[in-house]
């Protein structure tokens, strides 16, 4: 019963009137402001900012997804063909192509760098083996490198003559993108 009179006392205490605001004896509930509703001001219209949503791809990771669930495809400054160098980590030094790219996590493949051991499983005709693949490095660890300087450079972009927007060098101005090296790309993406 003593119980029930104080719930009730309590509750009277917090009479909040009809109009949305609190009354001068319960502005506060154990310390912590009551927050009013007021409706918005006529002509004033409220924009709703859509944030991204997490995606799920593997159980430890969470990637940005776009409101339609796709994910977040991040900007990247090489491009399938570059002759790149590695700038950071355990193949520090070592040049090669780049091979494929993904651009959810912002990662590269290179040829024949940063090998790693896959092992098969067998089966009735095939026996079991270890397969070396190349594994994923961060885009940023990696830098365009040019073979007629031997020197790692940063990328910039400008406009030729013809009005094309094309990459090139900072330190040599070499021009990287050049339609022949993307025949090529294409030719050797194709027979695979």
């Amino acid at each position: 019963m003593a119980g029930m009179a104080s719930l009730q006392g309590a509750m009277a205490s917090l009479s909040i009137s009809a109009l949305g605001a609190a009354t001068a004896s319960s502005s506060s509930f154990w310390g912590n402001r009551l927050a009013t509703y007021s409706a918005p001001q006529p002509g004033v219209r409220f924009m709703v900012k859509i944030c991204p949503i997490e995606m799920r791809l593997k159980r430890w990771e969470r990637k940005k997804c776009k409101p339609n669930s796709l994910p977040v495809l991040h900007k990247m400054h090489v491009r399938i063909g570059d002759t790149v160098q590695v700038i950071a980590g355990r193949e520090k030094g070592k040049v090669g192509e780049v091979t494929r790219l993904f651009k959810h996590n912002s990662t590269v493949i290179v040829k024949d760098l940063n090998l790693k051991s896959k092992h098969k499983k067998g089966t009735d005709d095939e026996p079991g083996e270890i397969v070396m693949i190349e594994g994923p490095i961060h885009s940023s660890n990696v830098m365009l490198y040019s073979k007629e300087k031997s020197v790692v450079s940063r990328v910039g972009h400008k406009f030729l003559e013809d009005g094309t927007k094309v990459r090139y060098l900072v330190k040599t101005g070499e021009v990287i993108d050049s339609v022949e090296k993307w025949v090529k790309v294409f030719k050797e993406g194709n027979s695979e």
